[in-house]
This record gives C-alpha cells, structure tokens and sequence, in this order.
C-alpha cells in the first residue's frame, strides 16, 4: 500500500479535498456547498492522506496559542474509515505541530469521534459548541 501525506497541490487535488469535507462534515447535515470552507483556509496547513492517488483521509492544522496547535476538518472517507487513516493522518498533523515548537494540540471533537480521539492519546476537557442545532463537539486536547 502506497501512502503519501502532504498538501495538495493541483487544482484537481484542491477539488477533491474540499469535496471530502463537504461530503462528510457537511453533506449529511444539510448544509450548502461552500460551507466546507472558511476564511482560515487561506493561512493553514491542509493535510491529504493519498492511498496511490486517492485520497483517505484530510485535516486543517491551525496555530491556536502561543506554543498550541489546533487541528480541525478531520475526515475520513466513509469506505475508508476503520482502516487507519484517521490515526496517521492525526500523527502527521501532530508531528508538524511538534516541529514548530508547539507543546500541545487542541481540537473540537464530535461526540461520535471522541473515543477514537481518547485511543489516540487525547483528554477530554469539556463540552463545547453544538454545530448545526445537532453535533454537540468537545474540547479536547494533547500535551506533547
């Protein structure tokens, strides 16, 4: 099995990443095209996990404090989950964060993704924000 995690960089890369976003962090939802994105993208690490030339798995790395990083837009392909992809992915995302001097990661967990969050090494801080009127997420968070 071929993998490779980086940034995407055709035109038709940038397509499908954001088309892996909509389809599951928004889709199901109901909620338009285009909300898959935000200001943010313009200034953050976006992290593709390719299996030969298609794409797994994708998250967002952010700076969220002094010495913090922040990851959000975690998704796995629906066929694809269960595999191992959401973990890797997650290490990159950790191991760049690492680079940069931060000490820790935060994110915002769905309620359904915090136990693969715990397997992972993360603590459950508090509940947070409740996307859509639907998703209740929580704040969870990694010290290195």
């Amino acid at each position: 099995m071929e993998i490779e995690i980086r940034s995407p960089k055709t035109k038709s890369e940038w397509k499908n990443y954001y088309d892996l976003r909509f389809c599951v962090l928004r889709e199901p939802w109901q909620q338009p095209r285009g909300s898959e994105k935000n200001v943010g993208d313009a200034t953050r690490i976006h992290l593709v996990l390719f299996e030969y030339d298609s794409i797994k798995a994708i998250a967002r790395l952010d700076i969220s404090g002094v010495d913090e990083g922040q990851v959000r837009f975690v998704a796995v392909e629906t066929n694809a989950q269960g595999k191992g992809f959401g973990r890797r992915i997650m290490k990159e995302a950790e191991s760049i964060s690492i680079s940069r001097g931060d000490t820790q990661m935060i994110l915002h967990a769905r309620e359904v993704a915090v136990g693969f969050y715990i397997n992972q090494g993360y603590q459950l801080v508090e509940k947070s924000h409740l996307l859509f009127d639907k998703i209740q997420h929580y704040l969870m968070q990694k010290t290195y």
